[in-house]
């Protein structure tokens, strides 16, 4: 299964220039555990809850003195729309991370998650199994 199946294509994104609470507040409009911090249009960075929640304690300091950028975390790890869902896998546990950004040569156009991966472990059995069943009707057909 690639990642473009199960990618979120709606994104939430955030101004490298902002403070951390705007991101906060976009991330609380939408639902979301992270903003991905772009400049220009250009993804940069991802803040997540877990980057929040360590700068405020940190700090101790309001959300609009935080600059979004010192926040969130970098260099961005990403993957591609026609990456398989192990590769993506392998990915954010070599890395440590929950979110997964997906762009398609400089364009961001999606991201994965944890909870993506969880949500579609039915498909991932059904298609293993479905593999196989086609392995072993073709060693059938060998023999």
């Amino acid at each position: 299964m690639l990642v473009e199946r199960l990618m979120t294509r709606e994104l939430v994104t955030c101004d490298a220039g902002a403070s951390l609470r705007p991101a906060v507040e976009r991330m609380l409009d939408a639902d979301v555990g992270s903003v991905i911090v772009t400049r220009h249009s250009d993804p940069l960075a991802i803040c997540t809850e877990t980057d929040v929640l360590r700068a405020t304690a940190a700090t101790g300091r309001p959300l609009e003195d935080l600059p979004l950028r010192r926040v969130a975390s970098h260099p961005l790890v990403t993957t591609t729309p026609g990456a398989t869902v192990r590769r993506a896998v392998r990915t954010m546990t070599d890395n440590g991370i929950k979110k997964l950004p997906v762009v398609d040569g400089t364009d961001l156009v999606g991201i994965v998650t944890q909870s993506d991966i969880v949500a579609h472990y039915g498909d991932f059995v059904r298609e293993a199994q479905r593999l196989d069943a086609e392995a072993d009707a073709w060693n059938a057909g060998t023999d």
